[in-house]
């Protein structure tokens, strides 16, 4: 299924139904009176945060969403029917924006979370709620409420615990797919993986986290080159970050340009996103002459506590998954 992480839709809740202009017509009652009911109430639109939806993908192609109109009333002192009330499954961690002013109407953060996005206009009066000393038979009802329309941008930023970030080919997928229950594509050419990929970690050291890869990055993702800026805002989401490098691309004469090169892009796109907690990870560490090339990079990054692991072989994983459960738990407390 395509991922789509970001929509624009318009929404309408019901409009209001009108109120009826009746009288009591029955024999042996020649002035009954006014018995007009009132309209019944337009169906509201809500939006509910769902586990089971995983991207915004129903709303390529229907895009204009409505409830239901609230039905008129009738005599006898009917009430119309209230309009169905529209409900909108939405991944969690979705913000919906007013599309014309860009204010954030709501943020989705947790399960289950439900918010009335546009309310459904109230049933007009019959003319039974017009009766007076002065006005004994009033010829006049209501029209019922219109609905309310709006524009919508909704963009869903993933949450995780988190975020394994690199360069293509660092082997993000690879590692989420060792530490966790996620099956992502992995193959031997760049931007193999073109959708984030969620997993969960389970240890018996501690609670579960939820890790997500991130597709990768370039110089230059911050205006948009390769996947740029539509994955990297998934970073935010997330508490702390694994820096994965693969090991042969280090270059000994200038090590930690692959380190920078990351780094420079998140700071351009948010400073906030700059200043998280870093894992810095040397990965493919079975490959001829990794360890030569690590020793190089540590030594580059001055005392700057570095994790070395092969996530084909597992070696070092188990104990790079302690010190992110490590890290978690001082984040919660």
């Amino acid at each position: 299924m395509k991922f789509i992480d970001e929509a624009i839709i318009t929404v309408q809740s019901g409009d209001g139904g009108r109120g009826c202009v009746s009288f009591r017509r029955e024999k042996f009652i020649p002035r009954g009176g006014p018995d007009g009911g009132d309209g019944g109430k337009g169906g509201d639109v809500v939006f509910v945060a769902a586990s089971r939806r995983r991207t915004l993908y129903q709303f390529r192609y229907k895009n204009i969403l409505k409830a239901k109109n609230g039905t008129g009333g009738q005599g006898k002192k009917k009430a119309g029917k209230n309009g169905e009330e529209l409900r909108i499954e939405i991944p969690i961690g979705t913000l919906v924006f007013n599309a014309e002013t860009g204010n954030l109407i709501k943020d989705f953060v947790k399960p289950g979370e439900t918010f009335i996005i546009a309310k459904g206009g109230r049933g007009g009066q019959g003319n039974t709620r017009f009766k007076s000393s002065k006005n004994r038979t009033p010829r006049f009802a209501q029209p019922g409420e219109p609905g309310e329309t709006l524009n919508l941008k909704i963009e869903l930023k993933l949450l995780a615990d988190v975020g394994i970030i690199g360069l293509p080919n660092a082997g993000k997928s690879t590692l989420i797919s060792v530490i966790s229950s996620a099956r992502p594509k992995i193959a031997g050419y760049p931007f193999t993986t073109l959708t984030p990929n969620l997993g969960v970690v389970q240890t018996d050291k501690g609670e579960p986290f939820v890790v997500a890869d991130i597709p990768g990055l370039i110089s230059g993702a911050h205006k948009g080159a390769g996947l740029g800026i539509r994955f990297l805002k998934h970073t935010e989401r997330t508490r702390i970050l694994i820096h994965l490098i693969d090991i042969s691309s280090i270059d000994t004469n200038h090590p930690l340009d692959v380190y920078n090169t990351i780094n420079m892009e998140l700071a351009r796109y948010s400073e906030n996103l700059a200043k998280k907690t870093q894992i810095v990870v040397l990965n493919k560490l079975d490959i001829p002459g990794a360890q030569e090339a690590a020793d190089v990079f540590q030594s580059a990054a001055k005392g700057k506590k570095i994790e070395l692991i092969s996530a084909i072989t597992g070696k070092g994983v188990n104990h790079l998954v302690l010190r992110v459960l490590e890290i978690l738990d001082k984040t919660y407390e």
